[in-house]
């Protein structure tokens, strides 16, 4: 592992160790026939495993757009340090059925270099792709889902 992709990756490490917050929403592009637009919010528990990995559960309340109530929402997401990437899983259904979605490389060799995809996720008929930029106190997660029902834009806030 070169030195500057090992200092990016720790300087990632200690920005989702600090995570605590989560602010996301979602919008339906030109084309998309889901209507998931709405925002949320929650809360971010890390757990840190002996592999290195850690665990982000996430719970909060999500709000359609024109809905008056709230629905609640929660997903678990493992962040897995690799020699030269940090791999990212779903583990909403448990580590068992664990969905392998990524693995984001550094765009330039500086801790405060976005991430990106190395590829693109394939979930049936759907293409899903994502960003990861450091922000002050946290980082951004921009995510872009294209598909013969969906066009769609989701953008995390963590902090």
């Amino acid at each position: 592992m070169s030195q500057p992709i090992e200092a990016a990756i720790l300087a990632l490490r200690q920005r989702l160790l600090s995570t605590s917050t989560v602010y996301f929403s979602s919008q339906p592009l030109a084309g998309s026939r889901s209507g998931w637009a709405g925002r949320g919010n929650g809360t971010v528990k890390v757990e840190t495993h002996a592999d290195t990995s850690l665990t982000f559960t996430e719970w909060g309340r999500f709000r359609l757009e024109g809905a008056t109530e709230s629905i609640a929402f929660r997903n678990v997401f493992r962040w897995t340090p690799r020699a030269d990437a940090i791999a990212l899983s779903h583990e909403r259904r448990g580590v068992e059925a664990a969905v392998q979605l990524f693995e984001l490389i550094p765009t330039g060799p500086r801790d405060a270099a976005d991430w990106v995809a190395r590829e693109a996720h394939q979930c049936a008929a759907d293409r899903y792709r994502v960003r990861l930029t450091p922000a002050e106190a946290g980082f951004d997660l921009a995510w872009s889902i294209e598909g013969p029902r969906k066009s769609e834009r989701l953008y995390y806030r963590y902090r």
